[in-house]
């Protein structure tokens, strides 16, 4: 689970609120983020490895090297890359919090002179921290490529633009909300509540920042899809009405996952904040308040690490058990406002959309509008 409080939870003087949700049931907690991690991973695996035809004497020759995957391919997969590192960490975390309890037990520790300890619990909140954060930069990185591609701003060159940002801008947040939280040492962080804000808006600005650009990225989108097809011959066909439904119903995949995913964080956190501000966190008063922020922690256990393989199913549908699979790609069948040759040959005679040629066929302002609507609507990058 992706939570600044797992930072926090290395000071030994924390505050009241990180000690109410980590003492509570950890063991518990921790079997079930190691549990809800391995499904993900494993699923998350199953859904992303390629599938290949044995081969045998009839099996037809191996097709030809496929072209350069575009920059949204390679987003999506750095995303996943970022997501599945992420889950590891948080694997990794729960495996040790359940196998060794006397090195979890000597963080709490002021006077210890074991190391190991501080650096078990640093190093993998700072790890979690900073490969979900790269996700997150990855997933905006998603919805500006999206935009600029329909709207024919984009190209390969950008993908290291993104690599800066998501890379770049994950490292500087994560080594600066650590900095100021450990700030003059771990053994004498504050427990002052002012001192561990920086730690936390660096944690989930990236998370905001999808939350709220995203959706307006992806509606910009889809009104300038809207645009791109009814410009292709003056008429918005049933086919393209098809493809533009599912661009749409893809970002709205792709957000309700994410919501779904991170925003018992975001409740999380507005519960313990509030409980931080209170002069007495066992107060009666304050029961329903900490028994709702112990339910949405145990909740973050198991969406956190579940999203790399809900947004699998987002992205692309459920292709784990599509052993025999040719096409690589399954797309939205549309008109083309082409008459090339090769165009016409990647229709069956029952019209249904075969295998596309990996070459451009139709280019408008400098960029291929046909492979701008595929990126979009295509299912399995795979």
């Amino acid at each position: 689970m992706a939570s600044p409080r797992l930072g926090t939870y290395c000071c030994p003087t924390r505050d009241a609120a990180t000690q109410l949700v980590l003492s509570f049931q950890p063991r518990a907690f921790h079997a079930l983020c190691l549990g809800s991690g391995a499904c993900s991973v494993a699923l998350g695996l199953l859904q992303l490895l390629p599938r290949r035809r044995p081969a045998g004497p009839g099996s037809p020759a191996a097709p030809p090297a496929p072209p350069r995957a575009p920059a949204s391919v390679r987003i999506l997969r750095a995303a996943a890359a970022c997501d599945l590192l992420g889950c590891l960490g948080i694997l990794f975390r729960s495996a040790v919090w359940l196998g060794f309890p006397d090195l979890v037990e000597n963080i709490s520790s002021v006077n210890g002179t074991d190391v190991w300890p501080t650096v078990y619990c640093v190093g993998s909140a700072m790890w979690i921290e900073l490969l979900y954060s790269a996700c997150f930069w990855w997933l905006f990185c998603y919805a500006v490529d999206a935009y600029l591609v329909v709207r024919r701003s984009a190209g390969q060159s950008t993908i290291v633009l993104y690599h800066i940002m998501a890379w770049g801008l994950a490292t500087l947040l994560c080594v600066e909300g650590v900095i100021m939280l450990y700030y003059p040492s771990v053994s004498r962080c504050e427990r002052d509540l002012e001192h561990a804000i920086p730690h936390y808006v660096t944690t989930y600005l990236p998370l905001l920042l999808v939350l709220v650009a995203n959706p307006v990225l992806f509606q910009k989108t889809v009104t300038a899809v809207a645009s791109l097809l009814k410009g292709r011959q003056g008429i918005y066909t049933e086919n393209e009405r098809r493809m533009g439904a599912t661009i749409k119903i893809r970002f709205f995949k792709i957000m309700l996952v994410f919501i779904i995913c991170w925003l018992p964080n975001i409740i999380n956190e507005s519960l313990l904040f509030y409980l931080e501000l209170q002069p007495d966190v066992s107060g009666s008063s304050l029961k329903p308040v900490r028994n709702a922020a112990r339910t949405t922690w145990f909740i973050m256990g198991i969406l956190n690490p579940a999203q790399g393989f809900l947004l699998s199913l987002a992205f692309y549908g459920w292709t784990g058990c599509s052993l025999d699979s040719q096409c690589p790609r399954k797309e939205i069948q549309w008109e083309s406002v082409t008459t090339s040759a090769a165009e016409r040959n990647s229709l069956s005679p029952e019209g249904s959309r075969k295998c596309p040629p990996s070459g451009k066929v139709a280019r408008v302002g400098g960029h291929n509008s046909d492979e701008a609507l595929s990126m979009l609507s295509e299912e399995d990058a795979s």
